[in-house]
């Protein structure tokens, strides 16, 4: 396989699938927009949500990128070769364009003629037909003739180079209907042996990774039934980090260029040497580095509440390897120099996320500090410590584990009932998946009435604001969800009553005026022209939407925006300013409801 760096892999994908007729769209913030499902973009084909579902892209039907993505789901595996919390994904979409035939050829010849990787290494999975839904046997044939383009005669079954699962491993959708389809993956064999005779290409023994799949959008599930879409979607999903391993013949993407430099910075400063916390605190650096530069700020809430536990992680492993206070903000300051090519707006907002990440670092030293002297007050009248207080030391205060067992080792202190810890645990993070389990999975946008509403009323509070505050307002920040808005702006000072009263009453009557809400594609340049104010213009393609409120000639309020809008203002109600907060360096947030 050619040996290529992160950067020349993800450009000869982009740039052939582009040849290919893909228009190439922005790489879009972490944190999505006006979209409460998810708190981080999780998939690249998240920004895609809308016209997978139907709605015409103004780009075109062929679309292609590589989109940053944050997941917290699998943070327990971070720190084996494979699993990484931000990675970017690579992806390229057919909205009722190209179907199975083309997509799965090209996904070939991009990894077999392109890349040259070794076609006798490539192993794939299909559907096999579950719940009424038949065999995909179209995609079977289809990888038949491409293997046996590359001299081989492809067999179906276990342990051989097509093999058959069900939905829980070659199917997307969510539960709550929509489109949905079979997908097909693709395998990378690492030449380890087997674990048994019965290792497959989803067996979790490292021999086999996954590097992409295709997903075969062809259903609508609706009221319980699976029926024909009437259109065909193709998305398709491959990891960067995971190809560039294989393309530099390294056993981990830590030990890739772009990657590498980071470990090492962090192998520099430890006393102690233990590569598996060493690969999380370079894995959470860099993820806390990419959250901070998409303008979440460490906090007890929604993706701030990731971003914490992130750095805080982080400094937990740092004592077991021995790394002392400061490291957060050097270790940034490598990752910063080693994806600056990847996100040019790190290196301008240097100096602010490294002053971020230090400042979370100190408020977590003084943390833990706490947690010693509340650990002291455990042990003052006792010499015992049950494994559940070790648990409540660690989740309240951040005490790690090891720490708190080295202090009692010293003081001969018994721990008690040592096995009462991991079940803490486990009902932690029960209780933990419980709660968030509609926030943190991923899929189709919340495209309810009330979050619809919401959404809109978010442009007329932003318009509103500029007409009392002035043009220097601007969206830095949105979270929508069906029960209230939220949106983040630069002021110096908080608002007055008497101004909060104004933009109330300015956004009242923009409902009371039953103003239509239209729309119109305009290339960027124009669009530009029009919202000069526009936040997130990275991420903007040639052709964006710009929505209307009021008379177009005249309008109450206009912004570049993607997400779902009311006809008529007249069906939100009354809007109420809630509460007015600072959110740190000039930052004001604004939270309202409709009644």
């Amino acid at each position: 396989m050619r040996k290529l760096t992160y950067a020349q892999l993800r450009n000869e994908y982009i740039d052939f699938f582009k040849n290919k007729g893909h228009i190439e769209i922005p790489n879009a913030p972490l944190v999505p927009e006006d979209d409460p499902s998810v708190l981080f973009v999780n998939a690249g084909m998240f920004p895609l949500v809308p016209f997978l579902k139907g709605e015409k892209h103004p780009l075109g039907n062929r679309l292609v990128n590589s989109q940053r993505c944050l997941r917290t789901g699998d943070i327990d595996e971070v720190g084996d070769e494979y699993h990484c919390t931000t990675f970017e994904m690579l992806g390229n979409w057919s909205l009722n364009d190209y179907f199975k035939k083309e997509a799965i050829e090209m996904t070939m010849e991009f990894f077999i003629d392109v890349l040259q990787m070794d076609i006798n290494r490539i192993y794939v999975s299909v559907f096999k037909g579950e719940d009424n839904i038949p065999k995909d046997t179209t995609s079977i044939e289809i990888w038949k003739s491409v293997f046996s383009k590359y001299g081989i005669d492809a067999s179906v079954g276990n342990n051989e180079k097509i093999q058959e699962f069900g939905k829980k491993n070659n199917w997307w959708g969510l539960t709550t209907g929509g489109p949905c389809g079979p997908d097909s993956e693709i395998f990378y064999d690492t030449g380890k042996q087997p674990c048994n005779n019965n290792c497959n290409v989803n067996c979790n023994c490292g021999k086999y990774i996954e590097i992409g799949n295709n997903v075969f959008m062809e259903y609508l599930f609706e009221n319980g039934e699976y029926l024909p879409l009437g259109r065909h979607n193709v998305d398709f999903g491959g990891g960067l980090e995971r190809v560039t391993m294989i393309s530099q013949n390294v056993d981990s993407f830590y030990e890739t260029d772009i990657y590498k430099p980071v470990l090492n910075k962090v192998k520099e400063l430890s006393k102690i040497d233990n590569l598996h916390s060493q690969r999380i605190i370079a894995d959470h650096i860099k993820a806390a580095v990419l959250v901070i530069m998409d303008g979440v700020l460490p906090s007890n809430n929604m993706q701030g509440y990731v971003l914490r536990r992130l750095i805080r992680r982080a400094m937990r492993h740092a004592r077991i390897v021995g790394i002392e206070n400061g490291f957060t903000s050097v270790i940034g300051d490598v990752c910063i120099d080693q994806f600056k090519q990847i996100y040019p707006q790190l290196d301008k907002q240097r100096n602010y996320i490294l002053n971020e990440l230090k400042k979370e670092e100190d408020r977590f030293n003084k943390t833990i500090d706490k947690g010693l002297k509340e650990l002291d007050k455990y042990i003052s009248h006792t010499n015992r410590i049950s494994g559940k207080e070790i648990f409540t030391l660690y989740e309240t205060y951040g005490l790690p584990k090891e720490v708190t067992e080295e202090i009692l080792a010293e003081k001969n202190i018994t721990v008690t009932n040592p096995e009462s810890f991991e079940e803490a645990k486990r009902q932690h993070q029960e209780k933990s998946r419980s709660s968030s389990a509609g926030i943190f999975k991923g899929g189709l946008a919340d495209t309810s009435e009330m979050s619809t509403k919401y959404h809109t009323a978010t442009h007329l509070l932003l318009a509103a604001l500029r007409k009392v505050l002035g043009d220097h307002v601007y969206q830095k920040g949105s979270n929508i969800t069906s029960e209230r808005l939220r949106l983040d702006f630069p002021n110096q000072e908080n608002l007055t009553q008497e101004q909060l009263q104004k933009v109330e009453d300015l956004v009242n009557q923009a409902i009371k005026e039953k103003l239509p809400v239209t729309y119109e594609q305009l290339p960027k340049e124009e669009a530009l022209k029009l919202v000069p104010f526009a936040a997130f213009k990275e991420k903007y393609g040639d052709t964006v939407k710009v929505y209307y409120i009021g008379d177009k000639k005249n309008p109450f309020s206009v912004e570049i925006c993607n997400g779902p809008h009311v006809d008529n203002t007249s069906v939100l109600g009354t809007f109420k300013i809630i509460k007015q907060e600072s959110v740190g360096n000039g930052v004001k947030r604004i939270k309202g409801v409709l009644n």
